[in-house]
């Protein structure tokens, strides 16, 4: 099975700052790669595990005494952690979105290229799919899936051709919905639209936007003091919460401030944000929207 290169391999480990005998979560497997690489770098007391919860990735899993893969979504990484008597680590990376594998199966319908029947669910467990979300849900919850998760303006109109489409009979396939939408997708714009519009379908299949904000949460109790988060995210969306939570410790509004007037906060960043080279998009076109953030839980 093929996997592509991991997305800025080297940042995202260095982030991690790793002590040979720490404990660390690779809370997004995929390929391995970024599991791999931490392992390279942990001694024989180092601890490493990972989750992933798509079937396809525990194929890959790694013959080392010093790892562990867990298939479930790391929405539940402090329940699961506990399960295996593991309540504090050194360091957690998450490289989020869809990994390479996931567009390139045509059967999973995550990628605008192919035909596949709507699907667009990360583990297969799950029956809520792609096909349920556009001919189940109301035009209102349509319209609000394309304007938070799409940031589509054209957002009402989608909402309201999808249902009148679908009053005729139900659409079951990429291309029946292409063709759906086919007038508001423009030659010059068709894949950037798509691509949004895919976009906003995939985060309310998988829910993602309330599994990264379930996990971030979780960050703060589970990380020992100076114990890195390295995270990749890949759009706006995911990157905002990313970067308000290793700023503030929270999604909206400020921290509390203590006695001398300073924010409580419990992680502090580390370095700029990080993207990849000109090279490594050259190389790995999936890269071009990757942007790192690295944060230290306060000592």
């Amino acid at each position: 099975m093929e996997y592509h290169n991991p997305v800025l391999l080297k940042e995202t480990v260095d982030g991690l700052a790793i002590r040979p005998d720490g404990i660390y979560v690779d809370v997004t497997f995929g390929g391995g790669g970024h599991s791999r690489e931490i392992l390279k770098r942990l001694g024989p007391q180092g601890k490493l595990f990972a989750f992933d919860q798509d079937e396809d990735a525990w194929k890959n899993t790694i013959d080392d005494d010093r790892f562990t893969l867990v298939p479930e979504n790391f929405r539940y990484i402090k329940r699961f952690l506990r399960f295996h008597g593991v309540r504090k680590v050194d360091g957690i990376l998450a490289d989020l979105g869809v990994s390479s594998h996931q567009f390139d199966e045509a059967e999973r319908g995550f990628s605008t290229r192919f035909e596949a029947k709507l699907d667009m669910r990360m583990s297969r467990q799950n029956d809520w799919d792609a096909y349920r979300v556009i001919n189940e849900y109301d035009e209102e919850l349509l319209k609000q899936m394309f304007l938070n998760y799409g940031e589509l303006k054209q957002a009402p109109a989608l909402a309201r051709t999808i249902v009148e489409a679908r009053s005729k009979k139900p659409i079951q396939t990429t291309i029946e919905l292409k063709a759906v939408l086919a007038k508001y997708l423009p030659a010059h714009l068709s894949n950037k639209i798509l691509a949004q519009i895919y976009q906003a379908i995939r985060i309310e299949v998988n829910q993602e936007m309330d599994v990264l904000k379930e996990f971030l949460e979780q960050t703060n109790a589970l990380l020992n003091p100076g114990g890195r988060l390295s995270v990749i995210a890949y759009h706006s969306l995911e990157d905002r919460l990313v970067k308000r939570y290793m700023r503030n410790g929270m999604f909206e509004g400020e921290p509390e401030r203590d006695f001398f007037g300073n924010f409580s906060v419990p992680f502090k960043t580390i370095g700029k944000l990080i993207v990849p080279s000109e090279e490594e998009i050259k190389i790995n076109n999936r890269a071009r929207s990757a942007k790192l953030r690295i944060a230290a839980k306060v000592e």
